[in-house]
């Protein structure tokens, strides 16, 4: 059951909440999607609503995930964080530990990086609805502009600190790096 509970956080951080906030965003240009969120009166949340929130943030979790897979990912591989060089033959008896090392590293760093990803979709979403880039400058500005260097900054770490840990424990050859 504990094993359960900790994959189940480290699902809803990487790809539910990160995907709540792409909904968020997609509410500020969308009626119909603020709509789902609540939006409209108290009178119409229902468990139905809750439901089809969970699924759509599920999905939008996933999708930005593939934008962070794409910038956020290479990114940091182009700034010198190398992923290290599996050696699964090695992984046997180490599923449990191999699985831990995603569970309190990689899953934080989709957090920070979904996040991050989710929450720049939401930061043009929410200018556009504000009348662009042009509008006057309000609290989101500065929330985007301290929040996004602190969701890259933890990716960063928490990317670092799982391919470290990872490599060691299913060091190929090479020592873990390519």
């Amino acid at each position: 059951m504990k094993d359960e509970s900790i994959t189940n956080f480290g699902l809803l951080i990487a790809y539910v909440l990160p995907g709540f906030v792409t909904l968020f965003g997609l509410g500020e240009v969308s009626p119909a999607v603020k709509t789902w969120l609540g939006g409209g009166s108290v009178d119409s949340a229902t468990l139905g609503g809750f439901l089809y929130v969970t699924v759509a943030s599920v999905a939008a979790g996933l999708t930005a995930s593939t934008f962070r897979w794409l910038v956020i990912d290479t990114l940091h591989h182009r700034t010198g964080l190398r992923p290290p060089k599996f050696d699964f033959s090695r992984l046997g008896d180490r599923v449990e530990a191999f699985d831990l090392l995603i569970e309190i590293h990689y899953r934080y760093y989709q957090f920070y990086a979904n996040t991050l990803v989710a929450g720049a979709f939401s930061y043009v979403a929410w200018r556009i609805s504000a009348g662009g880039f042009a509008a006057a400058l309000a609290w989101c500005d500065l929330a985007f502009v301290v929040l996004a260097p602190v969701f890259f900054a933890g990716s960063r770490d928490t990317l670092r600190r799982y391919y470290e840990r990872s490599g060691h424990l299913l060091a190929g050859a090479g020592g873990g790096r390519d």
